[in-house]
């Protein structure tokens, strides 16, 4: 299908600078800088023809995304059926679609929802191609690269990450779709901080896997002085290209709950911020072109081994803190990179509708074990999220009443290693995680006989 043959296919208009968020200086679009060269602050990406997007009726915004939902366009299936909030100067043949984003949203059964304090909904972002959500703005900032390698030709680019798993697994994914002759990936990792199967994901992808000692923040710091002084294209979350990739969840769950966000909350875990603040700008987008009426309320959730966010949010200081191990990986950032933009889209649209609680390791554990008791495939990060609704309710910091959708960030089966830990008591005590038998399972060994089989499990023969 053509871009001319269907009016509801998104047209090319740039548009696009690099805006610094504190001296407000702009910069080329198809420059890799990742802070303002002037005063080393983030840069975030601004659209100069926004204005000319809220001349769109409200109502036109809502058929055409509705519209292209039921496309056979390959290049719209995915977060590009919002193209013109993305990267509305990416021709549609320069895009990079694995098969990511549309994740369904999951009504949580009465138990669980019982046991949380509210019936809540779940969007499943496990369910991308890498299974997890950074695949959002993976598609965003590889197809970036893709385009911009035809358009300057480029001879060759080095993709880099640092990462805790997830980001190394998208990036070494998306990176090994573009021509080998022209694009090399390198992760780094700290060492024996992945999971075994997050780790084997760049290794698949054919990604150089450089792991380090220390935690995620130590990899940051290196990958952050590379993209400062060598020619690299940096693919953490600091590349704003990232994060608008990543607005594409907030979208779609506007788009999912009918674009009514009347009472929604949307949970998110908070991680190196990156994520928090994509969804944030993603909202405000929706809210500025008049497709939604009102901003939902945003709670951040972290855990109390890692959480600097939550500590400000309560006395309004900002202190990076020494972390320690938790089971939701991601969590386990003290100096969130992108903390700056948070605090700035609180400031500006968030003031009164942004909260963040603190949980501990072992409400992590319980809330992905009994979520994936009750129907789910949630990763540690979505327990995390679920901990955190459920905390939040029960400290009346959010009403009971309204929509809340909660961020599973990544699949059960990234994180089976921690499961089965919980299961085998093997926690470390530097976890501080104390087992409780009825979330347990094992399985258990009986001779190969119908007879015994039904003896065990307890059952009546037919009359």
């Amino acid at each position: 299908m053509s871009e001319k043959s269907d009016p509801n296919m998104p047209e090319v208009r740039n548009g696009l600078v690099y805006t610094c968020i504190h001296c407000g200086r702009r910069y080329d679009i198809y420059d890799f800088i990742y802070t303002c060269p002037s005063c080393k602050s983030l840069l975030k990406i601004e659209n100069t023809a926004f204005d000319d997007l809220k001349r769109i009726p409200a109502e036109t915004w809502k058929q055409t995304f509705d519209a292209r939902r039921n496309s056979n366009a390959l290049e719209i299936q995915g977060i590009f059926r919002f193209h013109e909030l993305i990267l509305p100067m990416i021709p549609l043949a320069d895009i990079i679609y694995l098969g990511e984003g549309q994740t369904p949203i999951v009504r949580a059964n009465q138990d669980l929802s019982a046991w949380v304090g509210a019936p809540f909904l779940v969007k499943n972002d496990g369910l991308n191609p890498s299974a997890s959500f950074k695949d959002r703005g993976m598609a965003s900032a590889i197809s970036y690269l893709n385009h911009v390698i035809r358009v300057k030709n480029l001879d060759s680019v080095l993709g880099i990450c640092a990462s805790t798993g997830d980001t190394s697994a998208a990036a070494a994914l998306y990176l090994s779709y573009l021509p080998k002759s022209k694009v090399s990936a390198v992760v780094l990792l700290p060492k024996g901080k992945v999971t075994s199967q997050q780790l084997s994901q760049p290794l698949g992808s054919g990604a150089q896997v450089i792991e380090m000692p220390g935690v995620f923040d130590d990899c940051m710091r290196v990958v952050e002085e590379l993209a400062q002084d060598y020619h690299v294209f940096l693919l953490n979350s600091k590349n704003p290209v990232r994060i608008l990739g990543q607005k594409s969840y907030a979208y779609e769950i506007a788009q999912q709950l009918g674009w009514n966000t009347d009472g929604l909350t949307v949970v998110v875990p908070i991680g190196n911020a990156g994520n928090i603040t994509a969804v944030m700008e993603g909202f405000v987008d929706l809210y500025e072109l008049g497709i939604i009426k009102t901003l939902p309320r945003i709670l951040g959730v972290q855990s109390h081994h890692a959480d600097p966010v939550s500590r400000w949010r309560a006395s309004g200081a900002y202190v990076p803190v020494k972390v320690s191990p938790s089971v939701a990986q991601a969590a386990m950032i003290g100096d969130p990179v992108s903390f700056p933009k948070v605090r700035q889209l609180v400031e500006r649209y968030f003031d009164d509708r942004f909260f963040v609680v603190s949980v501990t390791e072992n409400e992590i554990m319980e809330g992905m074990l009994k979520a994936n008791r009750h129907g789910h495939v949630v990763c540690t990060q979505g327990g995390e999220s679920i901990a955190g609704l459920k905390r939040a309710l029960a400290e009346k910091l959010i009403p009971e009443a309204g929509q809340f959708v909660v961020d599973s960030t990544s699949h059960q089966l990234k994180f089976a290693s921690f499961q089965q830990r919980y299961f085998d008591d093997a926690f470390g005590p530097d976890y501080g995680i104390t087992t409780r038998e009825e979330l347990k399972n094992a399985p258990v060994t009986l001779e190969s006989s119908a007879s015994k089989i039904a003896q065990h499990l307890g059952l009546k023969r037919k009359v």
